[in-house]
């Protein structure tokens, strides 16, 4: 029964039920790993495009014109020589530019909106670094036929008909102008099937905007699902962090015995130890080169002060008896430190005692 209850808890334990740490979040970013959608990409770069051509139609219209004269009425008529062909190449290479450049501009600047309004700035190599697992064809056999492939297959399937269905609405509420095309001039003619692009593409986008906006939410619902972590990865990451706990207490540990053997080495160097007889002992030592006053080289209770006592009496240094200057001077003062303003009076009383018992004075 025991052994069932730990294997219950171990299983609980490694379950993904906890939300991601703000630590696992970053470092999921610095991976590349974020809650983001390509068909909000894809739906406003088409939407910008599309209103480019709405409002800026009549630009490419001249321009498109202009290249069409320009090559039937000039680049026609003239000789096929090397100077002629590198300035025909030239020529209409800078009518494409005056084209196509402001459409792939605002395609461009349509993506970085898009990416930025999902994931803000983020920059990761992590994303197109070649892995070797990834020819691996019995993982690529499981990716073709997870839940994943198939949801991203239902959301293609539904795209598909949800755009089709609104560009064919498009089409059927202008099927009058679209059937009589036939027996209007090429120029009018033109003008139709454009404005019919343009405004089935608008349509579309506008529809792939919806549908994306809904993708993006399950995406981040999908990637809020994925980064999960388990009490025990939690646990994991906490002592990654601040150190396991047993180290910790270790370390201290000896922090402390090492500080312990440093204080008990200055005091053979001290002038006096004043103690509380059984529980506080403050040793101190007056060098006019470091300070202007006496400073304390060591200090403790109960054990440490027998200890500092002991060593006291095995150098020879004087212990004097003053129980509420002991016990001000260890609250008041810390190793290293000159004694508070004060106590200079009666610490100055002690260490003329001390100075004349050695025949220092």
């Amino acid at each position: 029964m025991k052994r069932l209850v730990t294997l219950d808890l171990q299983y609980f334990a490694g379950e993904k039920t906890e939300k991601a740490t703000p630590k696992k979040r970053q470092d999921a970013r610095k991976k590349g790993q974020v809650a983001k959608s390509q068909d909000v990409n894809t739906a406003i770069v088409l939407l910008g495009v599309f209103l480019f051509l709405l409002f800026g139609g009549s630009y490419l219209k001249d321009i498109v014109i202009n290249i069409m004269s320009h090559t039937l009425q000039e680049y026609m008529l003239m000789e096929l020589t090397e100077a002629n062909i590198q300035m025909l190449f030239l020529a209409i290479l800078k009518e494409l530019v005056l084209l196509l450049g402001p459409i792939m501009l605002v395609a461009m600047v349509g993506g970085i909106i898009a990416n930025y309004m999902q994931v803000g700035f983020l920059f990761s190599t992590e994303a197109i670094q070649p892995k070797l697992e990834k020819l691996d064809p019995i993982k690529g056999f499981k990716r073709i036929f997870s839940v994943r492939a198939i949801v991203e297959l239902l959301k293609s399937i539904l795209k598909i008909s949800f755009v089709g269905l609104v560009t064919f609405m498009v089409l059927w509420n202008r099927i009058d102008e679209i059937l009589i095309l036939s027996q209007k001039s090429v120029g009018t003619a033109m003008v139709t099937i454009g404005s019919l692009t343009v405004q089935m593409g608008l349509f579309a986008s506008g529809a792939l905007l919806f549908l994306s906006l809904l993708d993006y939410f399950y995406q981040k619902y999908d990637f809020e699902k994925n980064i999960r972590m388990s009490k025990q990865d939690i646990k994991d990451e906490y002592k990654n962090i601040e150190g396991d706990p047993l180290i910790k207490s270790k370390i201290k540990q000896r922090q402390r015995e090492m500080a312990m053997r440093r204080m008990m080495q200055e005091v053979p160097n001290a002038d006096v130890v004043i103690t509380n007889p059984t529980h506080y002992a403050v040793a101190l030592k007056y060098d006019e080169s470091k300070l202007d006053a006496p400073y304390v080289v060591a200090k403790g209770v109960d054990f440490v002060a027998q200890k500092i006592k002991m060593i006291a009496k095995e150098q020879e240094i004087i212990t004097v008896e003053n129980r509420p200057l002991a016990r001000a001077l260890y609250s008041q003062s810390e190793i290293g430190d000159a004694i508070p303003e004060e106590f200079f009076k009666a610490v100055a009383e002690i260490l003329a005692y001390v100075y004349r018992t050695k025949n220092k004075i």
